[in-house]
């Protein structure tokens, strides 16, 4: 059964699993391993985000206070509205892709540009895979949704003086799937190839609609 895109009002949104899941990420709550039923969205403005602010705890107190303290949870300044939603399905095993995405702190790997605070943007992505892997698999599946982001991202060609984007300073990615002991989901596998097909599409068209409207800035 398909399952509702939000669950929350603004400024959250969700991303539900349907039943808890297996779930790798380096989300700034809940990172690394856990068991979730919720990847959450937690929209800020920049003027929110103040230096002296602890993110962490105060983000931790928000979803207190929507008992969603066992989640997963990203921060993002991109409006919530403009999130994309792509699925694909290969042979027996489904990907579906969640993606937020602002290329204001747009950056090229193994390169770095001045920055100050107030310059922020980044490419959240959940993914939740049908088909149920290991933890190790998991690490692997990260790596996967990490380099259909990258693809997307230079596809776009967002040229910046280090040459041209490959991501954003602040990219944050959430792998989820059913706990099981499925080893491998390796570029020759269908779990592959869904969950590059559905993080590439849903990665290129939030990448797309921000450059469309950052024209306009």
């Amino acid at each position: 059964m398909a399952q509702p895109i939000s669950q929350l009002p603004p400024p959250w949104l969700t991303f539900p699993l349907g039943a808890p899941h297996r779930v790798l990420s380096f989300a700034p709550h809940n990172g690394g391993f856990c068991d979730a039923k919720r990847i959450l969205w937690r929209e800020v403005r920049n003027a929110d985000l103040t230096p002296e602010l602890d993110a962490l705890a105060w983000l931790r107190e928000e979803l207190t206070a929507i008992g969603a303290q066992d989640e997963v949870c990203f921060l993002t300044s991109r409006k919530l509205s403009a999130h994309v939603r792509r699925k694909a399905t290969v042979e027996d095993t489904i990907a579906t892709a969640m993606v937020t995405a602002g290329l204001s702190n747009a950056e090229r790997i193994g390169t770095r540009l001045p920055r100050t605070w107030k310059d922020w943007g980044t490419i959240n992505i959940a993914l939740r895979l049908s088909q149920p892997l290991s933890d190790i698999a998991l690490i692997e599946a990260l790596s996967l949704v990490a380099e259909a982001r990258t693809a997307a991202v230079l596809d776009a060609g967002v040229e910046l003086p280090t040459g041209r984007a490959t991501g954003t300073g602040t990219d944050c990615i959430a792998v989820a799937a059913p706990p099981g002991e499925h080893a491998f989901v390796g570029k020759h596998t269908a779990a592959r190839e869904a969950l590059g097909r559905a993080v590439y599409d849903a990665t290129a068209e939030a990448v797309r609609h921000w450059l469309l409207e950052s024209e306009a800035w």
